[in-house]
């Protein structure tokens, strides 16, 4: 719920986030009253054209012109992402309706899904294949058995998105990681007879090139249609990702071996988690120590940082869904405030936030919230100094780095004004100290990291 103008200004950005990231989000705002929407008048508050701003980043944006409309819409909303691709809608309603009567609103029911399998005759051909490739996304989230399940049942490799990381465990075979980023990884794609991509857009931000690399045909799976029509594929599939997975393991009656070769997969993966290390050195020694001591359950936030980058190829993942980055979007401040609601709705379960001291300071009144709410967040604050990446990036292109040293505050005194507990560890065992000494906690704790920490 947010005001006119500037309230709804603030949240466009979560919006089209949230867009970028399929989550199920109602944003009901204010707005001017009606005889001046769309004029300018010098109101309070006043837009030119709220909806239409709204719209941008949103489904949709509507406005509701009195109360029985309003209940209307919201109904609308709730069904649509109840039964779609879950993506934010926008509702505003001026001023002057929002103390104006309706009657009783009847209840909402909520709608009854059923998903229907794809037929038969389109799953046989898929099980003639011997080196079937998976790649699965972030719409197979809910359903991690079912894609373990399909995935051995046709003796198959896969790769995940970084959305769809913790579907298939890490400690799978046949499991490339969420590595589709890595060049090599079109060579893998190379080698497959059949690749079947489930709940994946195959997003820019996934894969960074045009082309996965097959020659072999591909299926595409998605519940929404234009998703389908975005990726050229010999077999398009509208269809919930558990129905379709759950089918194709069931016609095909028992696990099979494929020529996929476990030894090959595992020395992949040897070789990128090396590019990764070569590439932002150290950040994987520090990764893979705080993987360690973390429990299986914790949700994790990361923001636009090299340490998240790193993270989100090395860092292994027991669950699904567990893992929320600004993919798509690429919103800056994104981990504190979603670490926050993360905590908040799974109370007394470990919760961690991941940002750069770039990003920490977009969104570091946040901090408040959490002090007040007695949140016990681990706040992991990686301090390079500097905007790394994008002064990697200029040097790569031959472009003497500019504006991208920071002049940053002392980040534990900064966390211990609000309230918060802090931590400098000086070396990895003490980094693993902090951490689990911050689960236990009865309120936040930032846990300071810089480059010396693994020199």
């Amino acid at each position: 719920y947010v005001i006119t103008g500037p309230g709804l200004c603030n949240i466009m950005t979560p919006m089209g986030q949230a867009y970028s990231d399929s989550v199920p989000m109602l944003v009901i705002s204010s707005c001017l009253n009606r005889a001046d929407l769309g004029i300018s008048r010098g109101r309070l508050h006043e837009m030119k054209d709220q909806e239409g701003a709204a719209a941008t980043v949103c489904d949709w944006s509507r406005t509701a012109m009195d109360a029985a409309s309003a209940y209307q819409l919201i109904d609308r909303a709730l069904y649509e992402l109840a039964t779609q691709r879950p993506r934010p809608k926008h509702i505003q309603v001026p001023i002057e309706v929002l103390e104006a009567m309706a009657p009783p609103a009847p209840a909402y029911t909520p709608p009854q899904m059923t998903h229907a399998a794809p037929a038969k005759e389109v799953l046989e051909p898929l099980l003639e294949a011997r080196k079937p490739l998976f790649v699965f996304g972030g719409g197979t989230k809910h359903c991690a058995q079912a894609a373990r399940a399909a995935m051995d049942s046709l003796g198959a490799a896969c790769f995940m998105t970084y959305a769809g990381r913790g579907v298939i465990r890490d400690d799978h075979g046949l499991n490339y990681g969420a590595n589709l980023a890595r060049p090599e990884s079109a060579q893998v794609f190379a080698e497959a007879d059949l690749v079947i991509a489930v709940g994946t857009e195959f997003s820019e931000c996934d894969l960074w090139r045009d082309h996965p690399g097959h020659t072999c045909p591909m299926v595409r799976v998605d519940i929404d249609p234009t998703e389908l029509a975005d990726t050229p594929a010999e077999t398009l599939i509208r269809a919930d990702s558990e129905a379709f997975l759950t089918a194709l393991t069931t016609l095909a009656d028992g696990q099979r071996d494929g020529e996929w070769n476990a030894k090959h997969v595992a020395e992949a993966r040897a070789r990128w988690r090396s590019e990764t290390d070569s590439e932002r050195p150290g950040i994987v020694q520090i990764c893979e120590t705080l993987a360690r001591a973390m429990p299986e359950n914790t949700m994790y936030y990361s923001d636009m940082t090299q340490f998240a980058y790193v993270a989100k190829e090395v860092w292994p993942m027991a669950r699904a869904g567990h893992w929320h980055h600004p993919f798509g979007f690429g919103t800056l401040g994104y981990a504190m405030p979603s670490a926050i609601g993360g905590a908040m709705a799974r109370p007394n379960l470990p919760t961690v936030a991941i940002a750069g001291d770039y990003g920490f300071q977009y969104t570091l009144q946040e901090l408040g919230a959490a002090v007040e709410m007695k949140l016990p967040l681990v706040i992991l604050l990686w301090d390079n100094g500097k905007l790394k990446e994008i002064e990697d990036s200029m040097t790569r292109a031959q472009i003497a780095p500019n504006s991208v040293i920071a002049h940053n505050p002392d980040f534990c005194k900064l966390a211990e004004a609000y309230g918060a507990a802090s931590a400098h560890p000086a070396s990895l065992d003490e980094l693993q100290s902090a951490a689990l000494a911050a689960l236990d906690a009865d309120g936040p704790t930032l846990i300071y990291m810089t480059p010396e920490l693994i020199a």
